[in-house]
């Protein structure tokens, strides 16, 4: 990609803005971060020291006040509560907008926000960056070729072990906040389903508050029925003690399984940017292939692991706003996630099956 770079106006800079979104918009040709939105001194002090070319502002007006003159790209990278009106200001602006997942608290505002960039003729995309992860993109290529024959089950867990309460938003039982893990890692678990496997006609969830203190579900099953006939058993929790399988994907040929993280977060996190070797991950780490036996005990055959690839994100976004390539991931195929969502948690609270 040639000619000026695209200027990048990034709104939040925790742990979504700092970690994720400003490392891979930096590394990212044909993308410059201009200015980070963050009203934390510190926050601000650590984009200086790691962008020092970037501009600081302190609030979201700053950025809009100048943004239509001297940026290309705003990115919505705040508290979940903030993502409708933050993309919606911008795509007044007629400005292209990136907004981390969730996209919104429902589908339909999802959908109102596709609609708007529409009006306007200006890309509205969703990091779901997860569908750039190693194991992901490894499923992908396995189910493509037909290695697995049919699918008949996906099981992905995301999991953690996190006993204490951390605070914050995230943790928050104020329903405005958009709060706990049903939309936060079931945002990724349930996009990689429909992504793998297509529209979903029925689900089925159980949510449950565990841990002492906490106002918001920490440890989620969400059960998915596609309209193809797999059946996707999806878990979130931060209190599970023994971590299962990341991916243990069932089909009538073979299954595939996979224990572990993608490498690229816990790389983002200690500083280490793109380049070459990014997102790969040792042979020890690789799942395996086959059928009659646990990996355990020596069943199947090792399946490598292909890199992890989060800045190729950035780089179809680019590709999107200067040459009219495909948008990497729509508002509308998060609003399919947010439906499956909204059906898990009303699922959950009335103890039925939803069906779509």
């Amino acid at each position: 990609m040639t000619g000026t770079p695209l200027r990048v106006g990034l709104i939040g800079y925790g742990l979504a803005g700092s970690v994720f979104h400003a490392p891979l918009i930096a590394a990212t040709e044909g993308l410059a971060l201009d200015t980070v939105v963050t009203s934390n001194p510190e926050r601000q002090e650590q984009a200086r020291a790691e962008f020092p070319d970037v501009r600081v502002a302190a609030t979201p007006d700053e950025l809009f006040e100048r943004a239509a003159d001297d940026l290309d790209l705003i990115v919505v990278a705040s508290p979940n509560k903030t993502h409708v009106p933050l993309a919606t200001t911008a795509l007044k602006a007629g400005l292209p907008v990136v907004v981390d997942k969730p996209v919104a608290g429902t589908a339909a505002e999802a959908r109102e926000l596709a609609a708007l960039a529409d009006e306007r003729g200006v890309l509205l995309s969703v990091f779901q960056n997860r569908r750039w992860d190693n194991d992901f993109l490894t499923l992908r290529r396995l189910v493509a070729d037909g290695e697995l024959g049919d699918v008949l089950r996906f099981e992905s867990r995301f999991e953690r072990w996190r006993p204490q309460l951390k605070g914050g938003w995230r943790e928050s039982g104020d329903p405005a906040e958009i709060g706990g893990l049903l939309y936060d890692l079931g945002s990724h678990v349930v996009d990689q389903a429909l992504a793998l496997f297509g529209p979903a006609a029925s689900v089925y969830a159980e949510t449950d508050v565990r841990r002492p203190g906490a106002e918001t579900d920490d440890d989620t099953f969400i059960a998915l029925t596609h309209t193809g006939g797999v059946r996707s058993h999806l878990y979130v929790s931060a209190t599970t003690a023994q971590l299962g399988p990341r991916f243990r994907v069932l089909g009538s040929r073979a299954g595939y399984v996979k224990y572990g993280l993608d490498p690229q977060e816990a790389a983002l996190r200690e500083g280490t940017r793109p380049g070459p070797g990014w997102g790969t991950e040792p042979e020890s780490l690789w799942g395996r292939v086959g059928a009659g036996e646990s990996p355990l005990t020596g069943g199947g055959r090792p399946e490598p692991t292909l890199p992890g690839d989060y800045p190729a994100y950035y780089a179809a976004v680019a590709r999107a706003i200067t040459s009219g390539g495909a948008n990497p991931v729509t508002a509308l195929e998060a609003a399919a996630a947010l439906d499956v969502l909204e059906a898990a948690r009303r699922s959950a609270r009335d103890g039925v099956v939803v069906t779509l």
